[in-house]
């Protein structure tokens, strides 16, 4: 069954109904040396957004990059007239970047999603499908039984999956399989009042936001959505390990 870059089905094939015309849309994606991987990515949502006549911003905030990103998006914000750009030129972490990105959107709903596009953009369709009938936070996941078949994972980034979350079950926040997942939906609004509360600037920062939604009794909805393990990680396993796991820790305080 083919499929486009975009990883949507062909229309005939579509598991869902094409009902993206209008939706308004700021698409969020924090950058850090990520000169090779973002054109692809960038490319692939325009066709995306065009293709379905969304109302959309895409957001790239780069977070200190010391490679050739902010030349690459220069040129790219000439051929994409949606996207939208922020440079640091300090790196902060990927939570100071999103929250950046998400306090810079001005459309009704927010994506939040990585530079890899591990999870294709077209699988936003199945996040709506739940967005749609009330739910604010949608998230995808790469743990749910119609997931597991397409997850390409090491061995550490399994482990520490696990070991994270025990932790996370220990700060408060249950019935979750994967909260880490870089494929988020929220309403603007919501997500704009989380993210502007946020402190956690690391790789944790998912957490963060999901358990403000929670205690504000805001409601979360979990989606199995496609997703490869994409080369040229910028995790370095040992030293992230332990600062997100710190960053875990320090959340039974908020």
């Amino acid at each position: 069954m083919g499929r486009d870059h975009t990883g949507i089905l062909p229309p005939q094939s579509r598991p869902f109904p094409a009902r993206s015309e209008g939706r308004s849309l700021s698409i969020v994606i924090p950058a850090y040396n990520e000169e090779r991987r973002l054109p692809a990515t960038l490319r692939a949502i325009h066709d995306f957004l065009v293709e379905r006549r969304y109302d959309a911003e895409v957001i790239v905030v780069d977070d200190g990059s010391q490679d050739g990103t902010p030349a690459v998006l220069r040129g790219l914000s000439t051929e994409i007239p949606l996207l939208r750009t922020f440079r640091f030129p300090k790196n902060h972490g990927k939570g100071f970047a999103v929250r950046t990105g998400v306090l810079k959107s001005e459309r009704g709903s927010v994506l939040l999603c990585d530079a890899d596009l591990s999870t294709p953009i077209g699988e936003v369709e199945r996040l709506w499908t739940h967005y749609d009938l009330g739910i604010p936070v949608v998230i995808g996941s790469r743990y749910m039984a119609r997931s597991r078949d397409l997850v390409e994972q090491t061995c550490f980034r399994r482990c520490f999956g696990r070991l994270s979350n025990l932790v996370i079950s220990l700060i408060g926040i249950r019935g979750i399989k994967d909260t880490q997942c870089g494929f988020k939906l929220l309403r603007g609004d919501v997500a704009r009042r989380i993210l502007a509360a946020t402190k956690t600037e690391g790789f944790s920062f998912d957490v963060e936001v999901l358990l403000r939604a929670r205690r504000e009794g805001f409601a979360i909805r979990e989606v199995p959505v496609r997703w490869t393990e994409a080369p040229g990680s910028k995790v370095r396993p040992l030293r992230d390990a332990v600062r997100s796991l710190a960053e875990l820790l320090s959340m039974r305080g908020f």
